[in-house]
């Protein structure tokens, strides 16, 4: 009988990052004497089954270059002559396809202590992010992400907690795979709108109010100016009209002209362009006001994204783009030959290749002399490869802009940037309809969290015996309403777009963040009342694990790094969701099976191994996703959540 090898055949080369690792190599060997084909082919190519019932490794015949004429009958025969093995049962043929049923025995015995020993560890894989695997010393991969980069005193809608949840997810996963990711939030907080704020502070603003809540009194006073230049704007704008017309006709316009002159250079706009000139000419008084905006916002932006578990290594924006590099990009983009002047502006061709004649023509420099949002996003991605030289540079932005960052990152290449091109990539995402608040339509990230928090204290107070079993029941709703709408944002792929909706989300029914937060819960609930140690779990006895729920749950387990490895290719939250919602299903259909209360001392042990299993790794699911996991209490330096029991075990 075959036994296990010390070999590896893995991208990693080491079996104790994924324990299945072992099981891979094994049948590789196994089945390259058979097969006569390279271990480390067939190691390559077997890969997790949708659902149990067709084992728990697959193999693909005609993957391994096998005719599709003979696949069929090379599939029996190496079925057949198949090896007897200690860790997998003789392969099943269905078709062309190989299906290998892990024994449950060995299962048990290398999952369940490989969770226990590694715990938080367990699914992360820090050999893929090294440059090379083989001399770890060459250090690790770097990813730029950036992400959330909502504009100062405006509106942080849709896209920005989008892009914020989605590009956390991806920093954590990159981390999770060795990567360093280095987080960027790319402020707006540039431009005329800056002078309007300095105008507005000066006539509305408060100094109390400022620093309780920057962003929300910033914005106050931003609709407030707002008020009075769009009437002005829209004066100068029909006086214009009249002038083009009188114009038109040969008209005497000079006293027109006179007119339009005066209310513009009175009006709050013509303020706000000569305060923003001063910025722009390094004014310090002008920029000292603009600096306490900015520090301001930040400071609370970190409070609001603290609650969300994310924190960015840099806030940078549009203001840390120093005008000589947008120069230096324009001089580049002329001496390479990429722009051209059109009548009056300067701008980039791309229909002139058949290749890249779906990206249009891109505006450089207005015709007033004024860059835009491109070259000023060229001199950034330059700054950035020169200040940190990422192997990968993230864009997490909505798919409206998919246009504009193509844009880019061709025209990168264009002008001699290659290889800083090709490791741009932008992970975009479709919109979410109809967000808004009890208040009306949301203005900020915090309306949001508010107004989900409130309603998961309401759902939360419909159950009054197991409410005044919590503790801090605002602080608990309000996690639980942070995970309601994380989880509703992550349910599908990225690209699809959803309906905000707060009853569907603050559900305990369903595929919700709350159920998802009451199963974590529930585990933890049946490891108090056990009051089983760590030594306890450690010497348990698996083998009397020996109903098929308790096997397929450590099945599920067991595929818990290959999931984390293949949502480093997806960047798909929903990988993750998908599998935690289905080992909970199974979690939930093991209870009145796998009692752990009441059980045999031993049975109980090893039921309760099992369960603390599982509770590991949804812990670690949670966390990936950027989700604070719930417990009856958390002990430690930090908040001190109390939930409910809500299991009957």
């Amino acid at each position: 009988m075959a036994t296990i090898s010390a070999n590896g055949f893995g991208p990693d080369g080491f079996e104790e990052s994924n324990p299945v690792n072992i099981y891979r190599s094994h049948i590789a060997e196994l089945l390259a004497t058979v097969a006569q084909k390279p271990a480390r082919d067939i190691y390559d190519r077997l890969s997790w089954t949708q659902t149990f019932d067709k084992g728990d490794l697959g193999l693909a015949v005609p993957s391994l270059r096998v005719p599709p004429k003979e696949a069929g009958a090379t599939a029996s025969k190496w079925g057949e002559n198949f090896p007897e093995s200690d860790l997998v049962e003789k392969p099943v043929v269905a078709g062309t396809f190989l299906q290998f049923f892990f024994k449950p025995q060995p299962l048990l015995k290398i999952i369940i202590p490989s969770i226990l020993q590694k715990k938080t560890l367990y699914g992360a894989n820090h050999k893929l992010g090294l440059r090379d695997e083989s001399n770890p010393s060459k250090g690790r991969k770097r990813a730029i992400i950036e992400f959330s980069s909502p504009n100062i005193a405006k509106p942080f809608h849709a896209g920005h907690l989008r892009s914020t949840i989605i590009g956390g997810f991806l920093s954590n996963v990159h981390s999770a795979a060795g990567w360093d990711v280095v987080r960027i939030n790319y402020l707006g907080d540039w431009g005329r709108q800056f002078g309007l704020l300095a105008i507005a502070f000066d006539q509305y603003g408060s100094e109390e109010k400022l620093q309780k809540d920057p962003i929300g009194h910033l914005f106050d006073i931003y609709v407030e100016i707002n008020k009075v230049s769009k009437p002005e704007e829209d004066e100068i704008k029909e006086k214009k009209e009249e002038l083009k017309i009188a114009s038109e006709s040969g008209k005497d316009s000079a006293a027109l002209t006179k007119d339009i002159e005066a209310l513009e250079s009175k009006s709050v706009n013509e303020k706000a362009r000569h305060y923003f000139k001063r910025m722009e000419d390094g004014d310090e008084t002008a920029l000292d006001i603009w600096r306490r905006f900015r520090d301001l916002s930040i400071e609370r932006y970190k409070k609001t994204y603290a609650r969300l578990n994310i924190e960015f290594e840099y806030y940078s924006g549009e203001s840390q783009v120093e005008m000589d590099r947008m120069d230096s990009a324009a001089k580049q983009l002329e001496a390479t030959g990429v722009s051209e002047p059109s009548a009056g502006a300067v701008i980039v061709d791309l229909t002139k290749n058949p290749k890249t004649k779906k990206l249009g023509k891109a505006l450089v420099r207005k015709r007033d002399g004024s860059t835009l949002y491109l070259t000023r996003d060229i001199g950034e991605a330059v700054k950035r490869e020169e200040l940190y030289h990422p192997d990968k540079m993230v864009y997490v932005v909505a798919s409206q802009q998919d246009l504009h960052l193509a844009q880019l990152f061709k025209i990168l290449e264009l002008m001699g940037h290659q290889e800083l091109a090709a490791k741009c990539q932008h992970i975009n995402f479709g919109m979410v309809q109809g967000m808004s608040t009890r208040r009306g339509t949301v203005k900020f990230l915090d309306d949001i969290l508010r107004d989900v928090g409130e309603k998961m204290h309401e759902v939360m107070q419909k159950n009054q015996a197991k409410y005044e079993q919590v503790e801090d029941p605002r602080q608990t709703a309000d996690t639980l309403g942070i995970t309601a709408v994380m989880v509703q944002d992550m349910m599908g792929k990225r690209i699809n777009g959803y309906e905000f909706s707060l009853e569907r989300m603050t559900s305990f029914e369903g595929d919700t963040g709350p159920y998802l937060q009451y199963a974590h819960a529930r585990l933890c609930s049946i490891t108090r009342k056990a009051e089983l140690s760590a030594d306890d779990l450690g010497s348990a006895d698996l083998s009397l694990l020996q109903e098929p729920h308790a096997i397929n749950l450590v099945r599920a387990l067991a595929s818990w790094p290959d999931v984390v490895q293949n949502t480093l290719k997806t960047q798909e939250p929903v990988t993750v969701l998908s599998y935690l919602f289905k080992m909970t299903h199974m979690l939930s259909s093991s209870y009145d099976v796998l009692k752990v209360v009441g059980s045999e001392p031993e049975i109980k042990k090893a039921r309760m191994a099992l369960y603390e299993a599982a509770r590991q790794v949804l812990n670690n699911g949670m966390k990936l996703l950027g989700l604070s996991p719930v417990e009856r209490s958390v002990e430690g330096t930090g908040t001190k959540i109390r939930f409910a029991d809500m299991d009957r075990m």
